[in-house]
């Protein structure tokens, strides 16, 4: 049964205050492909470490709690939508350069934003 108490503190239950169109032309939103995934053990939920191609913004590190819908190997190839200009995150010892993106789900654990089908690398989500 769906219980919107275990829904992450970033999903709100109604919807956020109206921006403008050129605000939200500020957040950069491209695809990416995930290169690389390890453990991240020393993370306060669990996590995986991630690689993602951004195709001319290169490869691009962040980290993800995305363990209870993905194994390692499962995400190696898979394209992601990440915002690309929010800086850098130090998460412990690592920094991450791009937030993954994803929605939550009954549970509160993170299905991950993707493309419909295979778009190039760096694509910007219009």
């Amino acid at each position: 049964m769906f219980n919107p108490k275990k829904l992450s503190m970033h999903t709100p239950a109604e919807a956020m205050p109206l921006i403008s169109w050129q605000e939200f032309e500020q957040t950069d939103i491209r695809v990416g492909t995930i290169v690389q995934v390890e453990d991240f053990p020393e993370a306060r939920r669990p996590a995986y470490k991630l690689q993602v191609d951004i195709g001319p913004l290169g490869i691009k590190r962040s980290s993800a709690q995305i363990t209870k819908h993905y194994t390692k190997e499962a995400l190696i190839g898979r394209q992601v939508l990440c915002v690309v200009n929010l800086g850098k995150k130090q998460i412990g010892r690592f920094i991450s350069e791009v937030l993954v993106t994803g929605f939550a789900d009954e549970n509160g654990d993170v299905i991950l934003a993707q493309p419909a089908g295979k778009v190039p690398n760096g694509s910007k989500l219009m």
